[in-house]
């Protein structure tokens, strides 16, 4: 890629934005055009007169949007919006297969929740069903398992309970983008 042509490729970007307000960014891009993907999950909340499913983030506090880094300052000027995620200042791409393999997960009926980001663990595919070809580490073994998927960029995770039999295990060896994530993705600002 040369100087010229960085950035005008348009690629999947996480967006770092304001506590409780990543549907407003969302909507907001939505409404400028950008494709967005913000995915949510339900869980019940109790409070001390009441029970109630709510939807929230599955990723607090990040919306993904799919831009070329030449509409970066439009993107930034949204509000709730602080800043993309990145390395050394630059805002880093996430691969497509992370988008795909999180929306495969949120149009699925199974159950999905926010987890703690791993990077140990038994490396695993889907053979069959809705998450078919997604790649993710196997935590827990019975006749269910919870397989979680990874932002790598975010140093974020999801969980999403398996059986057993649908999921095959693969090499065991450590990606370099596991590394590289693990030394600490930052946000960067706009330059």
């Amino acid at each position: 890629m040369t100087n010229c042509d960085y950035g005008m490729t348009p690629g999947w970007y996480a967006l770092y934005t304001r506590h409780q307000h990543e549907k407003a960014v969302a909507n907001t891009l939505s409404a400028k055009g950008f494709q967005v993907f913000l995915p949510q999950y339900t869980v019940e909340h109790q409070w001390k007169d009441r029970r109630k499913q709510v939807t929230l983030p599955l990723f607090p506090c990040y919306v993904f949007v799919h831009t070329s880094l030449s509409q970066r300052v439009e993107v930034l000027r949204t509000p709730g919006v602080y800043q993309f995620v990145g390395f050394s200042g630059m805002p880093s791409a996430i691969p497509v297969e992370e988008i795909a393999a999180v929306r495969r997960v949120i149009d699925s009926s199974l159950k999905v929740e926010p987890h703690p980001y791993l990077q140990r663990g038994d490396r695993v595919r889907v053979k069959s069903g809705p998450l078919t070809g997604s790649e993710g580490i196997l935590v827990r073994q019975k006749n269910l398992c919870r397989l979680v998927l990874s932002i790598e960029i975010l140093n974020r995770s999801v969980a999403v309970e398996m059986e057993m039999s649908k999921v095959e295990r693969l090499a065991t060896e450590v990606s370099p983008t596991y590394l590289r994530a693990s030394s600490g993705a930052v946000a960067s600002s706009a330059a």
